[in-house]
């Protein structure tokens, strides 16, 4: 009787777990889902959990990773603007949006079946961006010229649009992840990076020169003023010396033995500043002061005191 009963239990649980796998379906965090009954999308799902549906063949289950996914395509060539060839390399990543308007296009719910479809349209936008922008915009000495980040918003916003429309898929982020050169563009590259350099060297030679000038013209301009400044203050002090001498001359005039006297003394006084020993004729003038001193000294001396 035990072994009845719980052989009825056991297989009341097993019916129940068949019943849940028929029933039930679980959407994980990383997925959304589509699905169909008899062959047509008629729910879409995008919450993680437990959920209901008919068996097959009614209902049928198809998830979708929303997770973002990678995709790179050719590094190929691609003209410019001014016809030269480039090759660039370009990635996206990309998630799935509208999971019903991605089945539609891509029954087998794969990132792999979409990949040639999405590749089409990144590499048309690839080459229309890449063809609306001169060689500068890609190689170029000077760094302000080069133009990666909008050729990229270019791409991106060319691509977001038509790739949500026509097949569900969001593209996230698209960028240059290679740019090369072929042989035949290399040495017509060099030959262009010298001549911009040459370029540059010329201007910032003109710049030198035009800078030396003015320093130049400066420095002379200041020297003139300087000049002038200098040759007014010598005419003024001049001017100050003429009038003293002027007024030593008057009061001379009046007195020519003592202008004499003083003239002599001032040059005696210069001659033994530095306490020479001198060797010279007593009449020598002005020597002849210490021969009339002496004279002086001697007749003073004889001269009898009060």
């Amino acid at each position: 009787m035990r072994r009845n009963s719980l052989t009825l239990v056991v297989g009341a649980l097993l019916l129940i777990i068949f019943l849940l796998l028929l029933f039930t379906f679980q959407v994980r965090q990383t997925e959304v889902a589509v699905v169909t009954t008899f062959g047509k999308p008629t729910r879409f799902i995008d919450q993680p959990g437990l959920k209901f549906k008919w068996p097959q063949p009614i209902q049928r289950v198809y998830p979708f990773d929303k997770r973002i996914q990678n995709f790179e395509d050719r590094f190929e060539q691609v003209l410019t603007s001014d016809n030269y060839n480039v090759l660039v390399n370009v990635y996206a990543g990309w998630t799935i949006v509208n999971p019903q308007i991605f089945f539609s296009s891509f029954p087998a719910g794969t990132a792999v079946a979409a990949e040639p479809a999405l590749g089409a349209m990144i590499e048309s936008a690839k080459n229309a961006a890449v063809g609306r922008h001169p060689f500068t915009d890609f190689v170029s000495t000077d760094p302000k010229q080069l133009k990666f980040v909008q050729i990229e918003d270019e791409m991106l916003n060319a691509v977001k649009a038509d790739a949500l429309a026509k097949y569900g898929i969001g593209i996230q982020f698209l960028r240059i992840k290679r740019l090369g050169l072929p042989e035949s563009v290399t040495q017509k590259v060099f030959d262009r990076m010298q001549a911009e350099r040459g370029r540059e060297v010329e201007r910032l030679k003109a710049q030198g020169d035009a800078e030396a000038m003015n320093i130049r013209s400066a420095a002379d301009r200041d020297r003139a003023e300087i000049l002038a400044k200098a040759e007014s203050e010598a005419t003024a002090i001049r001017g100050q010396g003429d009038a003293e001498a002027a007024k030593s001359f008057a009061a001379f005039e009046q007195n020519p033995t003592l202008a004499v006297f003083l003239l002599k003394l001032k040059a005696l006084e210069q001659t033994l500043k530095d306490r020479s020993t001198l060797i010279l004729d007593e009449r020598t003038s002005p020597f002849d002061l210490l021969n009339k001193s002496a004279s002086a000294t001697q007749e003073a001396g004889k001269t009898p005191r009060p």
